[in-house]
């Protein structure tokens, strides 16, 4: 067999490999990715008999990544969530796996994928659907790391996010401008969009941040965000935004 594993941590990446050897020393894993950006391209041109894929990457939710391409392998999910999410992984995927990762569990999903893999099909929307819509929940604090210093930022504390000199930072409503170890993309699926609407490529912004508002050429909306942007057009909604921004600002 034929293994694929997408996992950002890499000592879980490894102990999964490892459990995986044990029980079929004969199985290849063909890679061990750590993005949706390189899952995306690997699987373009690859194929797996089985992809064990973590649900929260560094770069945002994996779901993502059949958003952008046709994949029709079979998927056994890993996360670290709790009970919350196992009634949405139950629906059609293969199975699901709760980490820290147990060899007898992986050992029970090996054997129930041998016993239903012909014909199978992994309902993906409806799977998202639930995991969305009835179980998601959005992140409500960060933990800031300032040199040797460690800080606590809640997410309604924070007007905007911007990314600058690749890498991406957080301005307070009182002021403060502090890193986030998060990209742009990444936070876009970690906060809860009816707070939070990504504006263009450099800024993602609370909606209690919009002051002021006004018509810009091209169809596009000027911000005034309080604290106050420094770049004329840094808040400016993107073109190709625009319309949902309209349907956001509304909802």
């Amino acid at each position: 067999m034929n293994y694929l594993i997408i996992e950002d941590e890499k000592i879980a990446a490894l102990r999964l490999e490892e459990m995986l050897q044990e029980l079929e020393p004969d199985c290849t894993i063909l890679a061990k990715i750590g993005s949706i950006k390189e899952s995306i391209k690997w699987l373009m041109l690859n194929k797996a008999d089985i992809i064990f894929l973590d649900i929260q990457l560094s770069d945002g939710l994996s779901f993502s990544i059949f958003d952008k391409i046709s994949v029709s392998t079979p998927v056994i999910f890993t996360t670290a969530y709790d009970q919350y999410a196992i009634k949405a992984f139950e629906l059609n995927s293969i199975s699901y796996l709760l980490k820290p990762i147990k060899k007898q569990d992986l050992k029970k999903s090996l054997e129930k994928f041998g016993k239903i893999k012909s014909g199978f099909a992994i309902d993906l929307e409806s799977l998202i659907s639930t995991y969305q819509n009835e179980k998601l929940e959005y992140k409500k604090r960060f933990l800031i790391t300032i040199g040797n210093t460690l800080k606590k930022l809640e997410v309604e504390d924070a007007a905007y996010f911007y990314a600058m000199d690749k890498s991406v930072y957080s301005k307070t409503f009182d002021g403060k401008t502090l890193p986030i170890e998060y990209s742009l993309d990444a936070l876009e699926e970690l906060l809860d969009p009816k707070t939070f609407f990504r504006i263009n490529r450099k800024y993602l912004v609370n909606m209690n941040a919009i002051k002021r508002m006004e018509a810009w050429s091209r169809s596009r909306i000027k911000l005034h965000l309080e604290p106050v942007v420094s770049g004329e057009l840094d808040s400016v909604v993107s073109i190709n935004r625009s319309a949902n921004f309209k349907k956001w600002i509304g909802s």
